[in-house]
């Protein structure tokens, strides 16, 4: 049984355990901003040659504390001709979704709301993003934020679509769409061994999804000056960028449980939560590591490469590996087609509207 504690109990008690588990959770994700943004920057300094931050703490470790501080007691200004309302809406509403992702991830089998459609909670949630992007580029009323929040939108678009094909294959497997299921799926073997080209396309869609190297278009330096935020700064600009970096640590953990094998793979009892976060950090890692050594990607690179490259691969490999799956079962072990795998066929019609709703957002 799953630790759950909300949507679980309607007593007054079980609300007041929901919303400090919840606050909780909050701080727990805030303090991980902190201290990945203190690793982000020592391994992009140990990339480049460099001691990177090691005056504030010891060792610099609180290096991310000074800086937010820093952030937060900085003024706040709005544009004269921006649109204030969503000026200031838009990364409220930013944080505000990378946060209700997390009601869902399952922490070493704790969750808040385990509910049986969690997957496709947390990709509803990010797909919301973008229209806090979009929000805050048309109401600065700059070119720039404008043309950064269009690279936005049509970037989130496009790689949706990858990403929705890339974990469809462990749903039919798993027949659920519920996260705690899909690890439990995986105490024998974790789905990237069976499933790693899905695995790399996950991973390059959910880069492309949080606006990292090499698809940071969005927020191209060279060529927007800051892209969308541009003309945001203090509390509002901090807000923007606790979003970004809660959004990126929220799919790590994804990752780590949809193919690493979560917290059950290998199972060591009390010491399956720091397996668990080893395999995070690691998914860390290699997003701030990919930041250090690729360059950014042109604009029309970026939608070749997601249009004619990665998402007829995705499709090509789904429907290869649903055919073996199949074929695997059915004339190897002399499966039942109609009642013992009854299940398996229901769960793909069941994926089918979600390969059509991707297909359709793309023409929106």
């Amino acid at each position: 049984m799953v630790p759950s504690f909300f949507l679980s109990d309607n007593s007054s008690i079980g609300w007041l355990l929901s919303l400090v588990f919840a606050l909780l959770l909050i701080l727990a994700v805030l303090l991980s901003i902190a201290f990945f943004t203190v690793f982000e920057r020592k391994v992009l300094a140990a990339v480049q040659g460099r001691k990177g931050p090691n005056f504030v703490g010891f060792m610099g470790i609180l290096q991310a504390i000074a800086d937010g501080l820093k952030l937060f007691l900085k003024e706040t200004t709005i544009p004269n001709r921006a649109s204030k309302f969503l000026f200031v809406f838009s990364p409220i509403f930013m944080f505000f979704l990378s946060l209700c992702g997390w009601l869902v991830v399952p922490i070493n089998g704790v969750v808040v709301a385990n509910i049986d459609l969690a997957l496709v909670f947390i990709f509803m949630i990010s797909s919301l993003n973008v229209y806090s992007i979009l929000g805050a580029g048309w109401s600065s009323n700059s070119r720039y934020a404008f043309l950064g929040s269009l690279r936005a939108a049509a970037q989130v678009i496009s790689y949706e679509i990858i990403m929705g094909v890339s974990f469809l294959l462990t749903v039919v497997i798993s027949q659920s769409y519920n996260l705690t299921d899909i690890v439990e799926m995986q105490r024998d073997c974790p789905f990237i061994l069976t499933m790693f080209p899905f695995f790399v396309l996950f991973f390059i869609a959910i880069l492309a999804e949080t606006n990292r190297v090499p698809f940071d278009l969005p927020e191209a330096e060279s060529e927007l000056v800051s892209g969308y935020n541009v003309e945001y700064s203090g509390f509002m600009f901090t807000l923007f960028f606790l979003a970004e970096y809660a959004t990126i640590i929220l799919f790590s953990n994804v990752i780590a449980i949809l193919f690493l094998g979560g917290w059950v793979f290998p199972d060591l009892g009390i010491f399956s939560l720091f397996v668990y976060l080893v395999k995070v950090i690691f998914v860390l890692f290699c997003f701030v590591l990919i930041r250090g050594v690729l360059p950014r990607y042109r604009y029309d690179q970026l939608m070749m490469l997601g249009w004619t490259i990665l998402m007829p691969v995705a499709f090509g490999l789904f429907f290869f590996h649903i055919a073996v799956f199949f074929f695997f079962l059915f004339k190897l072990f002399h499966y039942n087609f109609f009642y013992e795998w009854q299940l398996h066929l229901s769960l793909i019609d069941k994926s089918i509207p979600f390969l059509f709703y991707f297909l359709r957002s793309s023409y929106l």
